[in-house]
Order: C-alpha cells, then sequence, then structure tokens
C-alpha cells in the first residue's frame, strides 16, 4: 500500500483503539456477524445482518427467504468458528487446510460434480476438476490440472511470508492479509465458494496477529470485482492492496463517527433523566430504554425478537419497550406485526 494509505490506515487504528469500539457490549461477535452476512450478500444472499442474528443466536429461519441463503451463512459462520481457533495455533498453512476451511464454507450448499477431468464434491471442499470462468463472458481462470501445483507454491510462499513478518508492523499485517486474499481468489480452487473462502483467509490471518479484520460490504460489491479485474489485467498488486486498504478506512472511519456520534448524543444519565421527566416513567424503564437506543447506535434496524436475544427479556416486554420508544419518537416502525422492524428516528 502507498504511504498515505498507510499513514490514514494507521491514525485510524489509533484512534479506533483509543476510543475503546471494540470494548462495546458484544461488539465482536456483532463486527463478525456483519462481516458474514455481507460476505454472503457479495454471493448473492438477501439475508439482512438482523435475520442473520436471529439466525445464528436463536436458530429462527427468515421468512420468505431460500433456505439454501440461510445455510450458506451458518456455514460461514461455523467457517470462521472454525478458522479462529486453528489460526491461533500458527500451524503452517497447507493445501489440505485449504481444503478444510473451503469444507467448512460449503458444507451444506456445496455440490458433487461429474466433469471430463472426474468426479469431486465441492462439500468436502475438493479442489475443481473443470475449467471456470469469472461469470458470463468473463476471463477464464487457470486451467484445473495447474490448481494443485499453484495452491501449494502459494502456501509456501503465505508461510515464508508469516514466518519473516513483523508481527509489530500493522500495514504489513494487512498488505499480508489482503496479499493471500488477491492470490487465493485467483488461483481460483474451488468449483464455488471462492471469493467466501479468500475472505475468510484474510480474515483469519489478521485475527491471528489480533488486528481488526476487515469488512467487504455488499456495497461494495462493484468496486471491489472490479479492483480484482484491474489488478489481473495490469499485473499490479499494488492497485488491490490499495483499494482493500482505503475500503478497511471507509468502513473504520464510519464505525469511529457512528461511536463518536453516539456518545454526543446519547449521554446516558442525561437521556434517563430527559425521559424520566418528560414521560413520567420509573427510572429502571428508562434506563432499559436508554440500553435499547445504546444498542442500535451502528445499527441500520433491530425486530422485537434481537432485543429478546440481546437483553433476555420476554417478547412482551421488549415489544413494550419497543412500542414506547416509538411514541416517544426515538424510533420508527416499518411493517406489520408479524415482520414489524424499527429504525432509529432522524
Amino acid at each position: 500500500m502507498n504511504a498515505d494509505n498507510k499513514t490514514i490506515l494507521l491514525q485510524l487504528l489509533k484512534q479506533h483503539k483509543e476510543l475503546g469500539i471494540s470494548n462495546q457490549i458484544d461488539y465482536e461477535k456483532f463486527y463478525l456477524y456483519s462481516i458474514i452476512t455481507h460476505s454472503t450478500a457479495i454471493e448473492g444472499s438477501t439475508v439482512t445482518e438482523v435475520e442473520a442474528q436471529l439466525l445464528f443466536d436463536e436458530g429462527i429461519t427468515a421468512k420468505g427467504k431460500p433456505m439454501v441463503e440461510q445455510l450458506m451463512n451458518l456455514d460461514l459462520k461455523n467457517a470462521y468458528e472454525y478458522g479462529r481457533e486453528w489460526i491461533k495455533r500458527h500451524e503452517n498453512i497447507t493445501v489440505d487446510s485449504l481444503i478444510t476451511l473451503a469444507s467448512k464454507v460449503m458444507a451444506r450448499t456445496g455440490a458433487e460434480y461429474n466433469s471430463l477431468g472426474g468426479n469431486f464434491d465441492a462439500s468436502k471442499g475438493e479442489l475443481r476438476k473443470l475449467n471456470v470462468t469469472a461469470g458470463a463472458g468473463g476471463r477464464s481462470y487457470m486451467n484445473w490440472m495447474k490448481v494443485p501445483q499453484k495452491l501449494k507454491a502459494f502456501c509456501n510462499e503465505l508461510n515464508a511470508r508469516r514466518k519473516a513478518l513483523d508481527t509489530g508492523d500493522i500495514a504489513a499485517i494487512y498488505e499480508l492479509s489482503f496479499w493471500a486474499h488477491y492470490e487465493l481468489v485467483t488461483i481460483h480452487p474451488w468449483a464455488d465458494g471462492n471469493g467466501r473462502t479468500s475472505r475468510l483467509l484474510m480474515n483469519l490471518l489478521q485475527m491471528e496477529y489480533d488486528v481488526l479484520p476487515t469488512k467487504v460490504l455488499k456495497e461494495d460489491k462493484g468496486e471491489y470485482i472490479q479492483v480484482l479485474i484491474d489488478t489481473r489485467e495490469n499485473e499490479d498488486i499494488e492497485i488491490f492492496l490499495n483499494c482493500m486498504t482505503e475500503l478497511h478506512c471507509t468502513h473504520l472511519k464510519h464505525d469511529i463517527e457512528q461511536y463518536v456520534k453516539s456518545v454526543e448524543v446519547v449521554d446516558k444519565t442525561d437521556l434517563t433523566k430527559k425521559m424520566v421527566d418528560k414521560w413520567s416513567i420509573k427510572l429502571s424503564i428508562a434506563e432499559k430504554l436508554v440500553d435499547i437506543l445504546l444498542f442500535m447506535v451502528d445499527k441500520d434496524e433491530i425486530k422485537t425478537e434481537t432485543i429478546v436475544s440481546v437483553f433476555g427479556f420476554t417478547e412482551t416486554t421488549a415489544k413494550r419497550y419497543l412500542r414506547q420508544l416509538t411514541e416517544f419518537g426515538y424510533l420508527e416502525a416499518h411493517g406489520g406485526n408479524k415482520n414489524r422492524t424499527y429504525s432509529k428516528k432522524d
């Protein structure tokens, strides 16, 4: 990455750490849920972050959403949980370990293939035995027969880079993870799941060295795909490194701005007192209402089930609190009773 991007990245990470954003309640869990939901969304899933949380925490499936999309999210969650434990052992990354990661990603949605090159099972993470292209009319990836050797060479170089890495150089850690992401998705070892697995490896390398994992949001999809194409066509890895750094900086800025806004606007003591004075409600109730507002600071919307799951309220109590916040003008309700969601009111 260039010097300017490196400077901005390090400044934002320092600010993020000093603000203690990662110390917010369940921040790590919800940040990971966001990574998973957006990674599958890039591949076509329409499951939202709220729906994914209910699926992961309560086993509640989203009505009207294809089961394959929900299974895709469950598989990726399991892959991240497995990978987080595995990467902390600092073992060499091998072809077999990448196959294991891919098998987690594709466990319930991978298909069996009967090709001219032979049969293989994507749900087991087996390498492709057919040639693939980048979408309809897109550029062909390398011949399938070259994949095993290329993947082995990639693992050897990745392990050498990990061994030589200065773990105190945060920018170098990100560069390594972005490089690994690009190289793996370019080799395209599998018939399906390459994007998810490559982003998973990127995040695991970041977790290995305790830096904040990079999100690629569904809103980034167009830019993200284009930069992969540009990097390949120009044979210049710096294009990808700089784009991924800039995306990470953009999301860091957003997180910081949202947190600062929450601190400035939602002072817990002041807002609690305001609620008690203005609406003559009990202090204990006002405190719970403020807790819900604080929880919603970085979320576009929530459902009753989310509040039940996070705070341990009964469904009746959660509905009452959300109704009160709506009546007081803090939230807006959307949809009917069965699929109602709540968002912050501007």
